[in-house]
């Protein structure tokens, strides 16, 4: 951590220093739990009007808080979302371009910042900001915790059904559970650990719902695929893989459960994406649960967010990367019963930059001025609902699996999504008048003038928070595990330096 901001906070603390609603010493400040699931969109709730996927606790967090319909994530791509999760700041700032870079242990996290403040701290779940091969992804104490003190986690995978884990030695520790219920196991070890004097941080990152999809039985037997309501835009065939066993082969065992991966491009896949996903609601009420059985849950503010989308077939295309809804948008909830009022739901553009001020802003912490984004707990808190004008969108490097040739910026206005490459436009959508994103405006002349409008505002917001397109790489470093096959890297650049230098000694 910067020792300036180190110096900042303490002496902020010392002279009783409050930027926001809480007040008082350490122990009165409120708890707080960030809950995100992996890859799951903005649309996948019932308090979204979903009409098929059952998320009773995650609806009850809005019921009983406030719902952000507004929600995106700057770069909806896993490990520059979660940088900026912790950090506040854009990739450009922090280094994390791309997929399975190292976060710099230099920077300044929202960890480190609240257990300064006196707050323990705790991470759960999926990391994937340690950078290098993600197996065996053990993650020693120490800087590249990135200030969480308590540590039940993986640096990356996608074995949900028989999910492993890390404490503080390189024991790898193997759950014969579900992941979300294995990640809470240890989440709610954490809350039951409760301290009088200390509020706690914890951050539970859940695997699924990202691919490959499945979920256990119980919760695939909730859903029909032939009676699922499909999104205007999806269509069908948008890729084509097999069903597979979940269980990796080397752990496979004449008792082991029947858990399968559905086959993808199908009707099947969503039913599967909403299975898990009910299979994490129902974790979300066993926290809630241990909350109140605790004593915390009045004054706990959880924030339930994810770190992108998934287009699962919508507009054809798949996964993540992409500026339309499916993908940027993300679940923006906040629920503080003390404090925050129920039952709210704001049009207030909200996104991943904004969240570490604004929780800072709800603890009553200052605001360190290297964070990029809004405190915008006065509208949590109900006091207003002014926000951003526009969110920043970007991605910095192609990736071909999920049909990104190029690079991109794009800005989300309260009624447009415009997003181009450097030389040409990509997509232009009205969506007040086109929610679904149907009709691309882009190429359309009688849309030139609103084009060079948002091409003024998407330059000047880019300058504002220090991005040029000069940061972008042609290079397609996120395939084939370039980044994480080997080595380990901070940067892009620190990887294409070693490919040239391996290039020309080859020679």
């Amino acid at each position: 951590m910067n020792h300036l901001l180190r110096l900042r906070l303490f002496c902020a603390c010392a002279l009783g220093f409050t930027a926001g609603p809480a007040h008082g010493a350490p122990a009165q400040r409120p708890n707080i739990l960030l809950l995100l699931p992996d890859q799951m969109r903005a649309s996948a709730m019932g308090v979204a009007g979903n009409p098929d996927v059952q998320s009773p606790h995650i609806d009850r967090l809005a019921r009983e808080g406030i719902r952000f319909k507004r929600t995106y994530a700057n770069v909806p791509v896993c490990c520059p979302a979660r940088a900026i999760l912790l950090t506040g700041t854009y990739p450009q700032v922090n280094g994390m371009m791309a997929n399975d870079l190292r976060l710099r242990e230099s920077e300044t996290t929202i960890a480190e910042l609240l257990r300064e403040a006196g707050y323990r701290t705790g991470f759960v779940g999926k990391w994937h900001l340690d950078g290098g091969p993600r197996e065996p992804g053990f993650i020693p104490p120490g800087p590249r915790r990135q200030g969480f003190d308590f540590w039940a986690a993986y640096e990356c995978h996608h074995q949900h059904f028989l999910p492993y884990y890390f404490r503080d030695t390189p024991e790898m520790i193997l759950v014969p559970k579900f992941e979300p219920e294995a990640s809470c196991d240890f989440a709610v070890e954490f809350i039951k650990t409760k301290s009088a004097e200390r509020p706690f941080f914890l951050m539970v990152q859940m695997g699924p719902p990202h691919d490959p999809y499945g979920a256990p039985d119980d919760y695939m037997k909730r859903y029909d695929p032939a009676k699922l309501t499909m999104p205007k835009s999806w269509q069908p065939n948008s890729e084509s893989r097999p069903a597979s066993n979940a269980i990796p082969p080397k752990y496979r065992r004449p008792d082991s459960p029947n858990a399968t991966y559905v086959k993808t491009g199908g009707r099947e896949e969503l039913a599967a994406y909403y299975a898990a996903i009910t299979a994490v609601d129902d974790q979300v009420g066993r926290l809630l649960q241990t909350l109140k059985d605790t004593g915390q849950d009045e004054n706990t503010i959880i924030l339930f967010t994810s770190d992108h989308g998934d287009m699962l077939g919508s507009h054809g295309m798949r996964r993540k990367r992409k500026p339309h809804e499916e993908s940027a948008g993300v679940p923006g909830l906040i629920r503080w019963p003390a404090r925050i009022p129920a039952g709210r739901e704001v049009d207030t553009l909200f996104s991943h930059i904004d969240m570490p001020a604004t929780l800072l802003g709800l603890a009553g912490l200052p605001v360190p001025e290297k964070m990029q984004g809004a405190d915008l707990s006065r509208v949590a808190l109900g006091q207003t609902t002014a926000g951003p004008a526009a969110v920043l969108l970007q991605i910095f490097v192609p990736y071909r699996p999920d049909q990104i040739t190029m690079p991109w910026r794009g800005l989300i206005t309260d009624r447009y999504t415009y997003a181009r490459h450097e030389n040409a436009p990509w997509v232009l959508f009205d969506n007040q008048r086109d929610p679904a994103q149907m009709t691309n405006l882009a190429a359309d002349p009688t849309h030139d003038k609103l084009r060079g409008e948002l091409d003024a505002q998407l330059a000047a917001l880019m300058a504002s928070k220090r991005d040029a397109w000069s940061f972008n790489s042609p290079e397609f470093v996120e395939e084939n595990a370039r980044l994480y096959g080997k080595a380990t890297y901070y940067s892009v650049q620190d990887y294409l330096a070693v490919s040239q230098a391996e290039q020309r000694t080859n020679r």
